[in-house]
């Protein structure tokens, strides 16, 4: 089993993958200053197994990493990650 979280900027996404087959996604928009995270989803049959935290986590990561845009968690699963994760609300905007 391979599993591969990657960025997709030609798509506005953040992928994992698992030999070869998306299981989970967090879709995004850039909107100036800041990046606007509007979707998450994961495969039914793979839902419960966290997949969408590891897409979230790797997706701030980069963004702190590899940018200076703010986050706007659009989406309730990467708000509720943010509750969950506050030594990260660094990266959170308006």
């Amino acid at each position: 089993m391979t599993k591969v979280i990657s960025h997709e900027p030609d798509a506005s996404r953040y992928t994992l993958t698992v030999d070869g087959q998306v299981l989970a996604l967090a879709d995004y928009r850039i909107n100036g200053n800041s990046i606007s995270f509007n979707h998450t989803y994961t495969q039914p049959s793979h839902r419960g197994q966290g997949l969408a935290a590891e897409v979230v986590d790797y997706a701030m990561n980069d963004v702190e990493l590899n940018s200076t845009r703010r986050v706007v968690p659009m989406c309730w699963y990467v708000a509720q990650w943010f509750d969950d994760h506050p030594e990260r609300s660094g990266l959170l905007t308006r």
